[in-house]
């Protein structure tokens, strides 16, 4: 049966589908230098998988500091508003590297501080494993190219040979050799479209449900 056709079947007769959002790797990974960051999650992958009857979304990400943490909140209060989206946090912390560029004559320690995220791939891989056990899912569509999700991925086909793992990478091109760990540990994958993020964003003002407003950031 065609797509198109399922897609007019009742909600309730479809294949239930969720979905597991690398909210840092989509961001990094499609997003990023695009005027497309208010992006509306929910209505993106209600398009993409309108086959199936999605529903829940999950968003994992970390909070980040100063004027991108909060560009960031704002974001995330948004997503809240969505009815099937759920943001799971983790953490971002700094940690001390050194330089090792070869040639380089700088005299000082050569030590400089990078952000750094925690926790989102232990939250996500949990998260699956968990649905997969309550058994509340037919279809996991995981949206990352991190290859520290792959013995999860591997142990819910293990365990539930019948559900089927669909890995969409987020990459400015379709370029077939990225992130192929992921890929081959999937039933499916595909690069995340891209065309679609201009036709699914959120509205510039949303009500927050408490009288006031969450407003796009101008940035953006």
């Amino acid at each position: 049966m065609a797509e198109t056709q399922l897609s007019q079947k009742p909600a309730a007769t479809r294949p239930k589908s969720m979905i597991y959002i690398d909210g840092f790797n989509l961001y990094n990974g499609s997003i990023r230098g695009t005027p497309h960051k208010w992006l509306d999650v929910q209505a993106y992958f209600e398009k993409l998988r309108q086959h199936e009857n999605v529903v829940k979304i999950h968003y994992f990400t970390a909070k980040m500091a100063g004027d991108s943490g909060v560009r960031q909140q704002v974001y995330l209060n948004a997503l809240e508003t969505l009815p099937k989206v759920s943001v799971v946090i983790g953490r971002y912390k700094t940690k001390t590297v050194k330089c090792r560029v070869n040639g380089c004559t700088y005299s000082g320690a050569k030590k400089f501080e990078v952000w750094e995220e925690k926790r989102t791939d232990v939250n996500i891989a949990l998260q699956i494993l968990d649905d997969a056990y309550q058994d509340v899912t037919d279809h996991m569509v995981v949206v990352s190219g991190d290859s520290d999700l792959v013995p999860a991925l591997h142990r819910v086909k293990d365990r539930f040979p019948h559900k089927k793992l669909i890995v969409y990478i987020p990459a400015r091109d379709d370029a077939r050799g990225a992130a192929v760990e992921m890929r081959t540990a999937a039933d499916k994958d595909a690069t995340l479209p891209l065309a679609m993020l201009k036709v699914c964003q959120l509205p510039t003002r949303i009500a927050d449900g408490s009288g006031g407003w969450i407003v796009k950031p101008k940035e953006w």
